[in-house]
């Protein structure tokens, strides 16, 4: 694990493998480490880098507001720290919508895009209310209280127990102050929805059969606005497709980066 300071943050960041450069953006409430699954699989062909957010993992302080451009510019800065110019961006669930912002910030960056588990709409009033009200109780009760408001969330309707043990040590190593800024910051995100179809690049989207934050709807949503998308629904998974199903969602991940090979990528 290394770290890049900007100013006086620290953003904290692993790098493995050589090639191709891909770039993984995690979900809400976790950080970076809910991608070793796909860093391992990927590592050997590819240069594999995933970052925490800002007040989540290891990257500190906490903002008042973890916005997703935020979060997609601290990503580009990682690349710039790194010197890597084009990009396979793949985000899930919060990390789709920083993902999605990095599309239309960063957009000569990017060489692929991955949308797991995500959606392009804002929240509706009533979900940024809930937003608020999950910073109010999380502030009152702390982690536990948010590993078990959001588990079953997160998981498909019958859990698998290694994933449910692996998702509440994700959520306790984080912090309140980051929770709370990742909240603010989900809760301001604007509808991306007309940006879609501006969208160049390939793109891939998977979501879990059984993702009851995002569902299928959702995802062929993104996949018919989306120029050049491919959908692939993964049956018996939910929310965290990628730690549900790693061997399928990392088979489709690899045969989507096996395919950009015909335009490749500097490394």
């Amino acid at each position: 694990m290394a770290s890049v300071a900007l100013g006086k943050l620290s953003i904290h960041y692993s790098d493995a493998g050589r090639g191709p450069a891909v770039l993984l953006l995690h979900a809400f409430p976790l950080h970076r480490e809910m991608w070793l699954p796909q860093v391992e699989a990927l590592a050997g062909q590819y240069r594999v880098i995933a970052l925490d957010a800002r007040g989540l993992g290891q990257s500190r302080p906490a903002p008042e507001s973890l916005t997703m451009e935020l979060y997609a510019d601290d990503a580009a800065a990682v690349l710039d720290h790194l010197g890597i110019n084009k990009v396979v961006v793949a985000g899930l669930s919060m990390g789709g919508y920083a993902a999605l912002a990095f599309a239309k910030r960063h957009r000569t960056r990017l060489g692929g895009l991955v949308l797991a588990d995500t959606r392009a709409t804002a929240d509706s009033d009533e979900g940024r209310a809930g937003r608020l009200a999950f910073i109010d109780q999380a502030a009152k009760f702390g982690m536990d209280w948010v590993a078990t408001e959001m588990l079953p969330k997160l998981q498909r309707q019958q859990p698998l127990p290694h994933v449910e043990a692996e998702l509440r040590r994700l959520i306790r190593t984080n912090t309140v102050l980051g929770v709370a800024a990742a909240q603010r910051g989900m809760a301001r995100r604007a509808d991306a929805t007309q940006d879609l179809s501006a969208i160049a690049c390939p793109t891939l989207v998977m979501v879990g059969e059984e993702d009851r934050l995002t569902p299928p709807a959702m995802a062929q949503e993104l996949a018919t606005a989306i120029p050049n998308a491919k959908l692939i629904t993964l049956s018996g998974a939910g929310h965290v497709a990628n730690l549900e199903d790693p061997a399928r969602f990392n088979v489709a991940l690899l045969d989507f980066l096996q395919a950009l090979k015909s335009t490749p990528l500097p490394p």
